[in-house]
This record gives C-alpha cells, sequence and structure tokens, in this order.
C-alpha cells in the first residue's frame, strides 16, 4: 500500500511517537516523511518509526489522509484503539472544527473486527470511514 502511494508520487507520512517529558504522559505523534527504503528503528514499543526528522516532520492537520490503526469499530465509524490515547490526544482539535476537516481519517480493519455499538468517551474522535475486506463504512453525516 505505502510502495503504491509512492509510485503514485504522493508524499507518505509514518507516526512518531513524541518524547515522553517527566511526569508527562500526554505524549502526542508527529509525522515523518518515509522514502521507501529507509532505515527505521523500534520505538519504546518495537515499532518501527522513521529516522528522519526536522524537516521532514509534519503535525496531523496537514495531513490529507491518515490510516488509523484499531482493535474495533462500529459501522457509525467509531474505533476501540490500542489503549495509549495517542491518536485521540493527537487529533484532538479536530473535536472543535464543524465545517473543514483535514485529515481525513480511515480506519483499515477486518470485518471480524466489527463491533454492534461503541459508545464514544468525550475524548474519542470518530473516523471518516473504515475499510474492511468486504466494505467501506461511512460516519453518519450530523443530523441524520
Amino acid at each position: 500500500m505505502l510502495n503504491d502511494a509512492l509510485a503514485d508520487g504522493k508524499a507518505v507520512y509514518l507516526p512518531v511517537l513524541g518524547k515522553r517529558i517527566e511526569g508527562r504522559s500526554r505524549v502526542k505523534l508527529r509525522f515523518v516523511r518515509w522514502i521507501a527504503g529507509e532505515t527505521m528503528r523500534p520505538n519504546r514499543f518495537g515499532i518501527p518509526e522513521p529516522t528522519r526528522r526536522g524537516r521532514h516532520i509534519r503535525p496531523a492537520r496537514h495531513l490529507d489522509q491518515i490510516l488509523v490503526p484499531l482493535v474495533g469499530f462500529d459501522s457509525a465509524c467509531n474505533r476501540i484503539g490500542m489503549g495509549g490515547g495517542y491518536y485521540d490526544r493527537t487529533l484532538a482539535y479536530l473535536k472543535g472544527r464543524r465545517f473543514w476537516r483535514r485529515p481525513r481519517l480511515i480506519g483499515v480493519a477486518h470485518e471480524c473486527q466489527r463491533i454492534e455499538t461503541i459508545a464514544p468517551a468525550p475524548w474519542d474522535i470518530p473516523l471518516d470511514a473504515v475499510v474492511t475486506e468486504r466494505r467501506i463504512y461511512f460516519k453518519p453525516r450530523s443530523g441524520s
């Protein structure tokens, strides 16, 4: 999928954990431009991250789309994440936007991860869509 995006001339950014500051658990994600074949290193959870920094870092609000990991989702595009809150903290600014939203948030899942209903917490950020091997779920429009 990433190589296809690169072949189409798209810039690909991968999430990188921000630095943990003593006494603070409010770490947010930053996104670093990835070039095929470049060196990756494991973060504190063992997840490979690009080693580039500096001018290659972008905040979420500068991206067009983010593929968001999940453990479970419902047909209204609410998600259950891995429990760290990194995506919800990083994307919390979207809660204040009524009309213009960037980036679009797309969950990638298997159909077996769909559950009937998820009661979102106030800090949960809903996805715009979830793509499975069977279909695409879109977030219901407000007021409908």
